[in-house]
């Protein structure tokens, strides 16, 4: 995966409706849409022309039964002809389109998608389910999918074949034409009228579906959950209520389908029988030929077996625009956190951090930081320690904005973080979680996402830095190992070597650590340590530290509680006074922080 080259990030500013989105990338192939609208145009003109001819050849029979059968050749060729032009040529350049074009453009609507939804804000992702999110960008491509290679192409042949019924039915006679237009224009009305409601089930279902899918994927990823604490028959009577609503959403949508379809059916019976009651009618006052007879009448047949067919075709429309629109409205709502148009690039970061009177609360929440201004030089070791839930995390969530600041500004440099684009803010920070999680991908590939162009030997030398080369080469395939879903394969301490040699090889200025080392025992923390400490240099480092022993190195260190940050200062200062800080050291005594209540 190292010759991957990584391009600028650039979320597409995609049409925010959806015909509009469909057509963002149908017109980058304009030529091919126009060939396939006409071919399909062409294929619905077979059978109108065919019963045309055949015609022609039912009135020249009596005139061939004297023995000139030479005056039914060039009718009977031209029926030949037209089988292979008008069906068999139309068809295959429909499927040689659909080849050769439909599969690029769903690959640009999954990938497009794709970029726009990763540009969502933090809080999209903690509020929708992964396995909802990926469900609904499929679905978004399939339906397009199932739009623009079977429904369009069948409903312009439907159009061009009925348009050619009504000319023809004209030339025969005026007054059926006049008949067969206005059972159309009711039998469309009726199937229009009641295709809304189908499209608002569709949507129903396809929610459902998504939602089920979302929660089977969380059920999945937390398979041991499930198993160590025998949670096997809890978890399939807790998806029972969405199996239910699916199943529900299921049932309505076809057995409206049934409803409508019967509607349709009963219609088309009534078109059928009275045409061929007023031909015969119309045959017995010698007012249209045999040949006539049989056109308008084949025709008819046709027609209605079309419209038939053309209905079906729009009932899995009215599924598909459902599906369509269910997912595109999740997938496309406003991004909160996005670039400015003006945007520049952090470049030469020395990692000064400031925060100007910054004030923050979540949605529905208290505020947390209320006009707080704090600065981190740069090179500077800054710790954060407090009770879990008091704002450390949230105080590094701001730094790397994943959120936006409600009022105030933080700085890096000098730059508002909100004038520079999010890439170079990310690219100028390295960040070891307590709990990485890891892609389904090799050791290698898992390591080199810190710097893609990394060669081979700088990927061994970061993992080496972080004592993770000895244990990959005893794996069979060595650093061609994968990892697992998360890196489920690895144990926690592996993975959290994994991402420390991640973060060395990155070698950003600012160094974001949330107890990095808590998943290790004693002998390889000893080790890694002394590769961090090496990797802090002339870095700004922030600390989250749930073992306060972590802080006896660091700089300077911010006290949270209850979401503001209570005392600042340096180990030793902070030990000398009555506070927060001491109170917190003195109940550890060398062991982890425990929450506020288990503290009282």
């Amino acid at each position: 995966m190292a010759d991957l080259v990584e391009k600028d990030r650039s979320i597409p500013k995609l049409p925010k409706t959806l015909f509009p989105f469909i057509w963002y990338f149908l017109r980058s192939f304009k030529p091919a849409v126009i060939i396939f609208i006409l071919l399909a145009i062409l294929a619905g003109l077979w059978a109108p022309f065919n019963s045309i001819l055949i015609k022609n050849v039912i009135d020249l029979l009596p005139q061939a039964q004297n023995g000139d059968l030479s005056i039914l050749l060039l009718p009977v060729s031209l029926i030949v002809l037209n089988f292979i032009l008008f069906d068999n040529f139309t068809w295959r350049g429909i499927t040689y389109i659909r080849c050769k074009f439909v599969p690029v453009i769903i690959n640009r609507i999954i990938g497009q998608s794709m970029d726009y939804v990763l540009g969502q804000s933090h809080q999209f992702f903690q509020d929708n389910l992964s396995g909802k999110i990926s469900k609904q960008i499929t679905n978004l491509a399939d339906s397009i999918e199932k739009i623009i290679t079977s429904v369009i192409p069948n409903f312009l042949r439907g159009a061009s074949l009925v348009l050619t019924a009504f000319v023809a039915a004209y030339f025969v006679n005026p007054v059926f034409c006049l008949i067969l237009i206005t059972w159309f224009v009711c039998f469309v009305s009726t199937s229009v009228a009641m295709s809304k409601k189908l499209v608002a089930l569709s949507d129903s279902q396809a929610a459902a579906e998504s939602l089920v899918v979302g929660e089977l994927v969380d059920v999945v990823s937390n398979q041991t959950n499930v198993r160590i604490f025998s949670k096997n028959s809890y978890e399939n009577l807790r998806m029972t209520p969405f199996f239910n609503a699916q199943q529900k959403t299921y049932h309505n949508t076809y057995f409206y389908a049934l409803i409508m379809h019967s509607i349709q059916g009963v219609m088309i019976a009534i078109m059928m029988g009275f045409s061929g009651y007023f031909l015969l009618y119309l045959y017995g006052k010698n007012l249209v030929t045999i040949g006539d007879f049989a056109l308008i009448f084949g025709l008819t047949m046709e027609t209605g077996h079309m419209m038939w067919f053309t209905m079906s075709e729009l009932d899995e429309f009215n599924k598909a625009l459902g599906r369509c629109k269910q997912s595109f409205f999740a997938l496309m709502t406003p991004l909160e956190i996005q670039d400015k148009s003006d945007a520049k690039l952090l470049e030469s970061c020395g990692g000064q951090i400031s925060f100007s009177k910054v004030k923050f609360h979540y949605k529905g929440s208290e505020p947390i930081f209320q006009n707080k201004s704090i600065n981190i030089k740069s090179g500077q070791k800054v710790g954060l320690v407090g009770y879990s839930g008091c704002g450390k995390s949230t105080f590094v969530n701001l730094i790397l904005r994943l959120y936006d600041v409600t009022e105030g500004a933080i700085l890096i440099d000098g730059q508002d973080i909100r004038d520079i684009t999010q890439d170079s803010l990310h690219e100028n920070i390295a960040m070891i979680p307590q709990d990485p999680n890891l892609f389904h991908r090799s050791i290698m590939d898992n390591i080199r996402y810190g710097r893609t162009r990394a060669t081979d030997e700088e990927v061994i030398e970061s993992a080496k830095k972080a004592h993770a080369h000895e244990f990959i080469i005893k794996l069979p395939q060595g650093y061609s190992s994968l990892v697992g879903e998360r890196g489920v394969k690895l144990s926690g301490g592996q993975r959290q070597r994994i991402a420390i040699a991640r973060a060395i090889l990155k070698n950003a200025p600012i160094l974001i650590l949330d107890e990095a080392t808590s998943q290790l025992d004693s002998v390889t923390e000893s080790l890694i340590q002394d590769s961090l400490w090496e990797l802090m240099q002339g870095k700004t480092t922030i600390v989250i530290a749930h073992r306060l022993s972590t802080l006896l190195h660091m700089d300077h260190v911010l006290v949270f509680d209850q979401g503001k940050i209570v005392e600042e200062g340096t180990h030793g200062s902070l030990l000398e006074k009555a506070s927060l800080y001491k109170k917190l050291w003195d109940a550890q005594l060398g062991g982890f922080l425990g929450d506020h209540s288990k503290e009282d």
